[in-house]
């Protein structure tokens, strides 16, 4: 029997829409995700004034969860409002998530009463988390 002599001409190649189609999925859902963050952050608030602090981590070394503190006294966290009995709840998961190395912010209002403010120390403490920062604004020299 003969070989035939003829080549078909077809390459054998990789079928690259696959990989494509997740790397389109990763992109749109870290622009999402970063989207969301960003739009924590950029909730107005009159933040209370320091003459002394740090700047902040542009790229922070663990997991982050910012609260914020509405000037009526009302709660925000991960974008979302939450009750003052379920944020430690919510405090308790994202610390079973990233371990110790969970950082809370308490973003507040400057004219917001301590009230408000010690309920989420209190459920940092429960929850074994030890670095809680407070976002501030810089107060001007003089």
């Amino acid at each position: 029997m003969r070989a035939p002599r003829q080549s078909t001409g077809a390459r054998i190649g990789f079928n690259m829409t696959p990989m494509i189609d997740i790397s389109f999925l990763l992109i749109v859902f870290f622009i999402v995700s970063s989207r969301l963050a960003q739009q924590e952050i950029q909730l107005e608030l009159d933040l209370p004034q320091a003459a002394s602090g740090e700047e902040p981590e542009l790229e922070p070394t663990g997991r982050r969860l910012i609260v914020n503190v509405l000037p009526q006294g009302s709660l925000m966290a991960a974008g979302a409002p939450v009750d003052a009995a379920d944020l430690e709840a919510l405090i308790a998961s994202e610390r079973a998530k990233a371990g110790a190395e969970l950082e809370v912010r308490i973003r507040s209002d400057r004219h917001v009463p301590y009230r408000f403010i010690e309920p989420i120390l209190l459920a940092c403490t429960r929850t074994g988390v030890w670095k809680v920062t407070f976002a501030v604004t810089q107060r001007a020299a003089g």
